[in-house]
């Protein structure tokens, strides 16, 4: 009789501890998370944004190809958090909307906010029927929408500025501004000289002007052109893309044109995943290791 009560003690002393330590390592997990994190997720030749605000808001801008997502947010995430609050669309092509099918499968995701652009493909087609089914209120992301995500940190939305339901869809990306006291950081998902030259048109540069450029299409000749990143003048410019891709990204004239504006050059095809934190005085990026 006393060894089965020591053997039932000595349980609940066992169930007591792994409770109390699951405790202290989620807020460990949250203390550690304090200020503004934004990471450029290391998915391959894609997009794949992770925002944390200070108050814990959660936001996933773009997912990739298929496959590589949930890893690489494994890896950003607390292994009991199931819960992301929106997801962002920024254009439909495969290369951003690959993984989100997995993300929806493993995550209640609270909002989805989309460009309005469309796309014939299956993946794209099976990623609408989904948020239907699964009741996601499906937002048009407009230019004035403001995302408040907690804590000061908030994102502006900067195109679309009108209907792009027959754009190419890389024109039609979502750009938009996010900003946590003195830090900021320009999405721009695969927006060309197209979409820069009407954002150029309807905004000054004190308003364009960010801490951080996402470098838009991957580093492709056919963004980031010299207007834009003069006026948006980042002290770092991120870039994703896959290793040794077969699309040459980045491309050489676009490395140049952010030299030329003094920008310190991150990518995830030479240095994986990349953390941005900040306490909104100023930022620190280092890759994940």
């Amino acid at each position: 009789m006393w060894r089965k009560k020591q053997k039932y003690t000595l349980w609940i002393l066992v169930i007591g501890l792994i409770i109390v330590n699951i405790f202290l390592f989620r807020l460990d997990w949250k203390n550690s998370h304090r200020g503004l994190t934004f990471a450029m997720l290391d998915i391959g030749q894609g997009d794949g944004l992770f925002i944390e605000s200070p108050t814990g808001t959660q936001i996933l801008v773009d997912a990739g190809p298929p496959r590589k997502i949930l890893s690489a947010l494994a890896r950003m995430m607390s292994p009991f958090d199931r819960h992301i609050d929106a997801i962002v669309i920024t254009n439909p092509d495969a290369d951003h909307i690959g993984g989100f099918l997995d993300v929806l499968k493993v995550y209640k995701v609270d909002r989805v906010f989309e460009p309005g652009t469309y796309n014939d493909s299956k993946t794209y087609q099976n990623l609408e029927n989904e948020i239907k089914n699964k009741n996601i209120p499906d937002i048009l992301a407009k230019k004035g929408m403001r995302l408040d995500i907690g804590g000061g940190a908030v994102i502006d939305i900067l195109f679309p500025d009108r209907d792009v339901s027959l754009w190419d869809s890389n024109d039609g990306s979502i750009v938009a501004k996010l900003t946590y006291g003195k830090t900021s950081v320009m999405l721009t998902g695969d927006a060309t000289a197209e979409t820069e030259k009407i954002i150029l048109e309807e905004f000054s540069s004190l308003q364009l002007w960010s801490t951080i450029l996402k470098v838009p299409h991957h580093g492709s000749r056919t963004s980031s052109s010299v207007a834009f990143v003069k006026a948006v003048s980042p002290s770092y410019a991120l870039i994703s893309d896959g290793k040794d891709n077969k699309y040459g990204h980045p491309h050489q004239d676009t490395l140049d044109t952010l030299t030329l504006f003094g920008a310190k050059i991150f990518r995830t095809d030479l240095l994986g995943t990349i953390i941005v934190k900040s306490d909104g005085k100023s930022e620190k990026i280092q890759p994940l290791h």
